[in-house]
């Protein structure tokens, strides 16, 4: 059995069981107690104990935070489609899944559910990141999925 840390283990196991970088933060922001700002998953703490698992799950928020931040619009569009298709009906994972009337959200639902949603998707360390820059990328992202017939692809650089 190879030993792993306990950042080892959620960036290898427990998030490569959640589509796309946009799902990632959604489900790590989702281990989060907003008030105390601890975060909580079982398994990780058993196996580490609660320090350790605190570490790497507020490390591997700051990880995927960064990430979002440094990857084109191009790729992220379709990271998106890829996060909400994961999902039961988009945003399964913090208990906002669907809406009111419990009919599925579409995917700029989705986005849009997230965008008023960013202080919670947000490290606390922003590691450089800024809260700007993540809601500017958040509200890009909804008007791109929300409208992807009327985005020209000339509009949207290669990456």
């Amino acid at each position: 059995m190879t030993l792993k840390s306990a950042l080892e283990d959620v960036l290898g196991t427990t998030l490569a069981a959640v589509a796309g970088v946009v799902g990632k933060i959604e489900y790590v922001a989702s281990l989060r107690d907003l008030a105390s700002g601890a975060y909580s998953h079982w398994g990780l703490s058993r196996a580490y104990g609660d320090s350790a698992a605190q570490q790497a799950l507020a490390e591997a928020h700051r990880l995927l935070f960064l990430r979002l931040l440094r990857t084109p619009l191009r790729t992220l569009r379709d990271d998106v489609v890829a996060s909400y298709e994961a999902t039961d009906s988009g945003g399964a994972w913090g208990g906002e899944s669907g809406n009111e009337s419990g009919k599925k959200l579409t995917a700029g639902e989705y986005m849009e559910s997230l965008s008023q949603r960013v202080p919670a998707l947000m490290p606390q360390d922003l590691g450089g990141g800024s809260a700007r820059h993540f809601s500017s990328v958040l509200h890009a992202l909804s008007i791109l999925v929300s409208n992807p017939a009327g985005v020209p692809p000339e509009a949207i650089p290669p990456a």
